[in-house]
Protein backbone atom coordinates (compact mmCIF):
# COMPACT_ATOMS: atom_id res chain seq x y z
CA UNK A 1 0.00 0.00 0.00
CA UNK A 2 2.49 2.19 0.90
CA UNK A 3 5.19 1.63 -2.43
CA UNK A 4 1.37 2.55 -4.28
CA UNK A 5 0.98 5.16 -2.53
CA UNK A 6 4.78 6.44 -2.85
CA UNK A 7 4.30 5.72 -6.71
CA UNK A 8 1.64 7.41 -7.05
CA UNK A 9 3.78 10.61 -5.43
CA UNK A 10 6.07 10.30 -8.09
CA UNK A 11 3.78 10.45 -10.81
CA UNK A 12 2.25 13.42 -9.66
CA UNK A 13 5.89 14.89 -9.22
CA UNK A 14 7.08 13.82 -13.09
CA UNK A 15 3.49 15.47 -14.48
CA UNK A 16 3.83 18.26 -12.45
CA UNK A 17 6.70 18.99 -13.39
CA UNK A 18 6.00 18.21 -16.98
CA UNK A 19 3.04 21.18 -16.67
CA UNK A 20 5.66 23.41 -15.25
CA UNK A 21 7.72 22.82 -18.24
CA UNK A 22 5.34 23.67 -20.86
CA UNK A 23 4.31 26.53 -19.64
CA UNK A 24 7.76 28.06 -19.59
CA UNK A 25 9.16 26.59 -22.56
CA UNK A 26 5.88 25.75 -24.68
CA UNK A 27 6.33 23.42 -27.16
CA UNK A 28 4.09 24.59 -30.35
CA UNK A 29 3.31 23.40 -34.33
CA UNK A 30 5.57 25.15 -36.44
CA UNK A 31 2.74 25.20 -38.95
CA UNK A 32 -0.54 26.47 -36.88
CA UNK A 33 0.50 27.08 -33.55
CA UNK A 34 -0.81 24.44 -31.33
CA UNK A 35 0.50 22.81 -28.21
CA UNK A 36 -1.33 19.67 -28.34
CA UNK A 37 1.87 17.65 -30.26
CA UNK A 38 4.13 14.81 -28.38
CA UNK A 39 7.18 16.79 -27.64
CA UNK A 40 9.53 15.06 -30.59
CA UNK A 41 7.74 16.49 -33.49
CA UNK A 42 7.56 20.00 -34.86
CA UNK A 43 4.22 19.49 -36.93
CA UNK A 44 0.89 18.49 -35.25
CA UNK A 45 -1.46 15.78 -37.01
CA UNK A 46 -3.51 18.08 -38.60
CA UNK A 47 -0.72 19.86 -40.30
CA UNK A 48 1.41 16.59 -40.99
CA UNK A 49 -1.51 15.26 -43.14
CA UNK A 50 -2.11 18.64 -44.78
CA UNK A 51 1.62 18.95 -45.71
CA UNK A 52 1.82 18.34 -49.84
CA UNK A 53 3.05 14.66 -50.51
CA UNK A 54 4.32 14.12 -54.11
CA UNK A 55 4.42 10.61 -53.84
CA UNK A 56 7.80 10.58 -56.15
CA UNK A 57 9.80 8.18 -53.98
CA UNK A 58 7.36 5.69 -54.88
CA UNK A 59 6.39 6.62 -58.49
CA UNK A 60 8.99 6.12 -61.25
CA UNK A 61 9.25 8.69 -64.15
CA UNK A 62 8.28 11.08 -62.01
CA UNK A 63 8.08 14.96 -63.00
CA UNK A 64 11.70 15.39 -61.27
CA UNK A 65 12.85 11.89 -63.11
CA UNK A 66 11.53 13.80 -65.93
CA UNK A 67 13.50 17.44 -65.72
CA UNK A 68 17.01 15.30 -64.63
CA UNK A 69 16.54 12.89 -67.14
CA UNK A 70 19.28 12.76 -69.97
CA UNK A 71 21.97 15.22 -67.89
CA UNK A 72 23.31 12.77 -65.90
CA UNK A 73 23.07 9.30 -65.47
CA UNK A 74 21.01 8.13 -62.70
CA UNK A 75 18.78 5.49 -60.86
CA UNK A 76 15.98 6.90 -59.30
CA UNK A 77 14.98 10.74 -57.93
CA UNK A 78 12.42 12.00 -55.64
CA UNK A 79 11.16 14.52 -53.48
CA UNK A 80 9.18 14.29 -50.26
CA UNK A 81 6.63 16.79 -50.68
CA UNK A 82 6.15 20.02 -53.42
CA UNK A 83 7.47 23.42 -52.44
CA UNK A 84 4.83 25.80 -52.56
CA UNK A 85 5.19 29.54 -52.28
CA UNK A 86 3.84 30.77 -48.87
CA UNK A 87 3.06 27.11 -48.12
CA UNK A 88 3.76 25.38 -44.74
CA UNK A 89 7.04 23.45 -46.56
CA UNK A 90 8.48 26.43 -47.43
CA UNK A 91 8.24 28.03 -43.94
CA UNK A 92 9.89 24.81 -42.54
CA UNK A 93 12.66 25.20 -45.06
CA UNK A 94 13.19 28.87 -44.45
CA UNK A 95 13.86 27.68 -40.21
CA UNK A 96 15.96 25.26 -41.27
CA UNK A 97 18.35 27.42 -42.78
CA UNK A 98 17.46 31.13 -41.61
CA UNK A 99 16.05 30.13 -38.45
CA UNK A 100 18.40 28.48 -36.69
CA UNK A 101 16.46 25.14 -36.25
CA UNK A 102 18.70 22.39 -37.51
CA UNK A 103 16.18 20.31 -35.45
CA UNK A 104 13.67 20.67 -38.16
CA UNK A 105 15.89 19.03 -40.62
CA UNK A 106 15.85 15.99 -38.66
CA UNK A 107 12.70 15.93 -38.38
CA UNK A 108 11.57 16.38 -42.12
CA UNK A 109 14.77 13.55 -42.83
CA UNK A 110 13.04 11.29 -40.28
CA UNK A 111 9.47 12.08 -42.83
CA UNK A 112 11.53 11.04 -45.69
CA UNK A 113 13.12 7.75 -43.89
CA UNK A 114 10.09 6.43 -43.07
CA UNK A 115 8.82 6.85 -47.23
CA UNK A 116 12.11 5.38 -47.96
CA UNK A 117 12.02 1.88 -45.54
CA UNK A 118 8.44 1.37 -48.09
CA UNK A 119 10.47 1.99 -51.21
CA UNK A 120 11.89 -0.75 -53.29
CA UNK A 121 12.96 2.17 -55.74
CA UNK A 122 16.02 2.76 -53.18
CA UNK A 123 16.25 -0.65 -51.64
CA UNK A 124 20.24 -0.69 -53.21
CA UNK A 125 21.51 2.29 -51.64
CA UNK A 126 24.46 2.15 -49.71
CA UNK A 127 25.08 5.57 -48.05
CA UNK A 128 23.69 9.05 -47.93
CA UNK A 129 25.81 11.72 -49.38
CA UNK A 130 24.46 15.39 -48.35
CA UNK A 131 25.06 18.27 -50.74
CA UNK A 132 28.27 20.27 -49.20
CA UNK A 133 27.64 23.49 -48.16
CA UNK A 134 30.01 26.53 -48.90
CA UNK A 135 32.62 27.11 -46.03
CA UNK A 136 31.30 31.02 -45.84
CA UNK A 137 27.76 29.72 -44.95
CA UNK A 138 28.77 26.56 -42.96
CA UNK A 139 29.96 29.69 -40.60
CA UNK A 140 27.63 31.72 -40.82
CA UNK A 141 24.70 28.75 -40.65
CA UNK A 142 26.89 26.52 -38.10
CA UNK A 143 25.48 23.62 -39.67
CA UNK A 144 24.45 22.01 -43.25
CA UNK A 145 21.17 21.90 -43.55
CA UNK A 146 21.22 18.54 -46.08
CA UNK A 147 23.75 17.05 -43.33
CA UNK A 148 20.88 17.62 -40.82
CA UNK A 149 18.29 16.01 -42.93
CA UNK A 150 20.57 12.95 -44.17
CA UNK A 151 20.80 12.30 -39.91
CA UNK A 152 16.69 11.85 -39.86
CA UNK A 153 17.05 9.62 -42.63
CA UNK A 154 19.80 7.70 -41.14
CA UNK A 155 17.94 7.15 -38.36
CA UNK A 156 15.02 5.35 -39.44
CA UNK A 157 16.08 4.28 -42.39
CA UNK A 158 20.03 2.80 -41.17
CA UNK A 159 22.06 4.00 -43.98
CA UNK A 160 25.89 5.55 -43.48
CA UNK A 161 26.14 9.36 -43.84
CA UNK A 162 29.48 10.03 -45.77
CA UNK A 163 30.49 13.82 -46.23
CA UNK A 164 34.13 13.36 -47.53
CA UNK A 165 33.89 12.10 -50.92
CA UNK A 166 32.86 15.36 -52.44
CA UNK A 167 33.53 18.94 -51.32
CA UNK A 168 32.52 22.22 -52.49
CA UNK A 169 35.30 24.28 -53.42
CA UNK A 170 33.42 27.75 -54.52
CA UNK A 171 31.74 30.10 -52.71
CA UNK A 172 28.39 30.57 -55.00
CA UNK A 173 26.01 33.13 -54.38
CA UNK A 174 21.94 32.24 -53.45
CA UNK A 175 20.59 30.39 -56.00
CA UNK A 176 17.09 31.96 -54.98
CA UNK A 177 17.00 34.92 -57.42
CA UNK A 178 18.90 33.48 -60.05
CA UNK A 179 17.56 32.57 -63.59
CA UNK A 180 17.75 28.98 -64.80
CA UNK A 181 20.68 29.49 -66.75
CA UNK A 182 22.51 31.35 -64.06
CA UNK A 183 21.73 29.16 -61.32
CA UNK A 184 23.69 26.58 -63.93
CA UNK A 185 25.97 28.81 -64.36
CA UNK A 186 26.34 29.68 -60.77
CA UNK A 187 27.84 25.91 -59.81
CA UNK A 188 29.74 25.18 -62.36
CA UNK A 189 32.69 23.70 -60.78
CA UNK A 190 31.43 24.48 -57.94
CA UNK A 191 32.03 20.37 -56.47
CA UNK A 192 35.46 18.48 -56.42
CA UNK A 193 35.44 15.11 -55.67
CA UNK A 194 37.89 13.73 -52.69
CA UNK A 195 41.64 12.31 -53.41
CA UNK A 196 40.13 9.80 -51.06
CA UNK A 197 37.91 7.82 -52.76
CA UNK A 198 37.47 3.73 -51.66
CA UNK A 199 34.70 1.88 -53.46
CA UNK A 200 32.91 0.72 -50.26
CA UNK A 201 29.83 2.56 -51.75
CA UNK A 202 28.47 1.43 -54.75
CA UNK A 203 24.87 3.31 -54.70
CA UNK A 204 24.89 6.89 -53.26
CA UNK A 205 21.94 8.52 -52.43
CA UNK A 206 22.75 12.72 -52.55
CA UNK A 207 20.81 14.60 -50.88
CA UNK A 208 19.00 17.79 -50.56
CA UNK A 209 16.88 20.51 -49.27
CA UNK A 210 15.10 22.03 -52.45
CA UNK A 211 15.50 21.14 -55.99
CA UNK A 212 14.53 23.51 -58.54
CA UNK A 213 16.23 23.37 -61.45
CA UNK A 214 18.39 20.65 -60.42
CA UNK A 215 21.40 22.55 -61.28
CA UNK A 216 22.77 22.01 -57.77
CA UNK A 217 22.60 18.26 -57.88
CA UNK A 218 23.83 17.73 -61.31
CA UNK A 219 27.34 19.46 -60.42
CA UNK A 220 28.09 17.48 -57.62
CA UNK A 221 26.83 14.35 -59.14
CA UNK A 222 28.77 14.59 -62.14
CA UNK A 223 31.67 15.14 -59.34
CA UNK A 224 30.35 11.80 -57.62
CA UNK A 225 30.01 9.42 -60.67
CA UNK A 226 33.96 10.02 -61.32
CA UNK A 227 34.24 7.16 -58.89
CA UNK A 228 34.44 4.21 -60.82
CA UNK A 229 31.65 1.88 -60.69
CA UNK A 230 29.36 4.43 -58.85
CA UNK A 231 25.68 4.75 -58.79
CA UNK A 232 23.77 7.80 -58.44
CA UNK A 233 20.10 8.13 -56.80
CA UNK A 234 18.55 11.98 -56.03
CA UNK A 235 16.60 12.93 -52.55
CA UNK A 236 15.21 16.17 -51.78
CA UNK A 237 13.04 17.09 -49.31
CA UNK A 238 10.94 19.30 -51.76
CA UNK A 239 10.54 20.12 -55.57
CA UNK A 240 9.79 23.17 -57.02
CA UNK A 241 9.01 22.45 -60.18
CA UNK A 242 5.60 22.60 -62.03
CA UNK A 243 3.27 20.02 -60.96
Amino acid sequence: MQLKKKNSIIDFVKQLFSDCSHLLFPHCCEGCGTDVLSTDAYLCARCLFELPKSGMIAWPSNLLERRLRGRFPFQAAAAGYYYRKEGLIQHLIYQLKYGGKREIGVFLGQLLGHELLKSHRFATVDALIPIPLNEKKLRKRGYNQAEAICEGIAQVWKKPIVTNLVGRTLNTTTQTKQTQMGRWTNVQKAFSLSDKIGAEYAHLLLVDDVITTGATIESCANELLKIPNVTISIMGVAFSGSH
